[in-house]
């Protein structure tokens, strides 16, 4: 239902009339998703900055993916981790850290060992989440396409793409009772407003269990304040993708070698591939 009504909002945005700008940049992100849609195994290069707390972390990392059912491989070649995720039939992610003690283990992807220090959890790896998070801002912004900006086909990363920005002046915390066996991720999907920033606006970076019934948080009223976006005029994919809230930048995504609709073996998405070392 949550994913139906935050595309609803692409819809009415592209019969509103005048903000020629920002018509273009909605018709766009339309395309942007009707591409995501498409796609049923991906490979990519994720290259993230997060802003934790009151300072950023960077990580490099490569990610095979097979959309339904949702299959994920990832490794993180600079921190030696590799992940295998099969939520369909497991729950719980297969991690091997090849640093001491080299112990292959089962961990929950929403639990503390692997949100820790996390804006997002494996779930939301791949471009499926970004779509619903752009979706998530363009559904409550209830004056339309005028916080938008079409800046033309500019070179970023070396790829030829789609500029715009969305921003408005408006963002702006309000309290909000927290309800019966509610977390911060649960309250944040309801809302459609950023995990991490409900997270640090009420100091519970690292709170992932249930919150106190009745608890007043501040919540942002949309998902971000500005967001900046190169789209690729080829592919009508993300090539990077940054997020700002009323203090700056808290998260950028830049993503290269991209690969859509790769033929990738079943046993890639086992322990058993030869090419990997759980």
């Amino acid at each position: 239902m949550l994913k139906r009504v935050c595309f609803i909002g692409f819809g009415i945005l592209l019969s509103l009339k005048g903000f020629s700008q920002g018509k273009t940049c909605v018709q766009l992100l339309h395309q942007m998703n009707d591409s995501i849609k498409k796609i049923k195994t991906l490979k990519m290069h994720i290259y993230a900055i997060e802003r934790i707390d009151k300072t950023y972390l960077s990580a490099n990392s490569e990610i095979k993916l097979n959309s339904s059912p949702r299959k994920l491989y990832f490794i993180n070649p600079k921190k030696k981790l590799e992940i295998l995720h099969l939520p369909a039939k497991n729950e719980k992610a297969i991690v091997k850290p090849h640093v001491f003690p080299y112990v292959t283990m089962h961990l929950d992807p929403n639990g503390n060992m692997m949100r820790k220090n996390q804006h997002y959890t494996l779930n939301e790896l791949g471009f499926d989440f970004i779509s619903k998070s752009i979706a998530f801002t363009i559904n409550k912004d209830k004056e339309g396409t005028k916080h938008f900006k079409y800046h033309g086909l500019v070179k970023k990363n070396g790829v030829s793409c789609y500029f715009m920005e969305y921003d408005n002046a408006h963002y702006e915390y309000v309290d909000y009772k927290v309800g019966k066996r509610e977390t911060v991720t649960s309250l944040s999907y309801k809302l459609g407003v950023n995990d991490y920033l409900v997270r640090y606006k009420n100091d519970l970076i690292n709170e992932f269990g249930f919150l106190k019934e009745g608890k007043i948080i501040k919540v942002p009223t949309l998902y971000c304040k500005k967001a900046v976006i190169y789209l690729s005029e080829s592919t009508l994919l993300p090539i990077s993708l940054s997020l700002y809230d009323d203090i700056g930048l808290f998260e950028n995504y830049e993503f290269s070698s991209i690969q859509i609709n790769p033929s990738i073996n079943e046993i890639e998405f086992t322990t058993k591939f030869h090419e990997y070392k759980f």
